[in-house]
């Protein structure tokens, strides 16, 4: 059986890295590649796919295409409004959203205390992800930091898609502070500039989704913190990507000590 992580950028993805840990510590005999998909091309890949592929890891930019693209999709893909995983089933591809769990699965590992007051930094897929996540938490009041409010329109609409319906307020990247339990950075390194991160400083858990390059500027601050890394949440996503596209329990640690390693010696 043949799966694959597809996106553009794609080549510092750890996703084979992780599943091919849980192959081998099966005993399948499975493949995991990764493959440069831009935008707009992630029907002309997966179309002429045969039936030795069984799954797909889906990142940046294609998550809302994948959605548009399943012939069926998970409450929680409909509710993120992205799709991180397809997995082929007898009547097509299903979309589903392992980053909405993956991300609570990583807090909840990390934080003793469930989150009530956050700020997410960013306003994309992923930030709609996380904001989700901290949802499922019992999150019941959110800010998001955002270069401008139309940037968090995506997000702000997941958000109302939840039950829970938090509290939400959208305010300024540029000029305000992080406030609550936990601050999410959705956005890259090269963004976290000394002034953003000065705001954060008061935010006891620093959760950044980034794992390439490690650590950002805003983890290398919160030393004396609480970090919930980029590698927490890809490896409790591919967990359950490993599990859908297998019908097998993850082997969490053998897949999260393979990503360490190959983080290690990339620096």
């Amino acid at each position: 059986m043949r799966c694959a992580v597809l996106g553009d950028p794609i080549a510092h993805s750890l996703s084979p890295v992780l599943h091919r840990a849980g192959y081998a510590a099966h005993g399948l005999d499975w493949e995991y590649d990764a493959a440069l998909v831009p935008a707009g091309g992630l029907a002309g890949f997966v179309g002429p796919l045969g039936d030795d592929w069984r799954g797909l890891s889906v990142t940046a930019p294609l998550k809302r295409e994948a959605l548009l693209y399943a012939a069926a999709s998970t409450g929680t893909a409909e509710r993120a409004g992205a799709a991180n995983t397809l997995v082929r089933e007898a009547s097509g591809w299903v979309g589903e959203n392992t980053d909405v769990p993956g991300a609570a699965a990583a807090l909840r590992e990390r934080v003793a205390a469930p989150p009530v007051v956050a700020t997410i930094l960013g306003g994309g897929a992923t930030a709609a992800s996380a904001a989700l996540a901290l949802c499922d938490l019992g999150v019941g009041s959110l800010t998001l930091l955002v270069r401008s409010p139309a940037r968090a329109a995506d997000t702000l609409a997941a958000i109302d898609r939840h039950p829970a319906r938090p509290a939400v307020r959208v305010g300024s990247l540029a000029t305000e502070p992080a406030v609550g339990d936990v601050v999410v950075s959705t956005i890259p390194a090269a963004a976290q500039t000394s002034d953003l991160v000065a705001r954060c400083a008061e935010v006891p858990v620093v959760f950044d989704v980034l794992y390439d390059p490690w650590p950002t500027p805003l983890v290398t601050s919160a030393a004396d913190r609480v970090v919930v890394g980029g590698l927490d949440l890809l490896v409790h996503q591919a967990v359950l990507q490993f599990e859908l596209f297998t019908g097998r329990p993850a082997p969490l640690d053998e897949m999260r000590d393979a990503g360490a390693r190959a983080l290690r010696e990339r620096s």
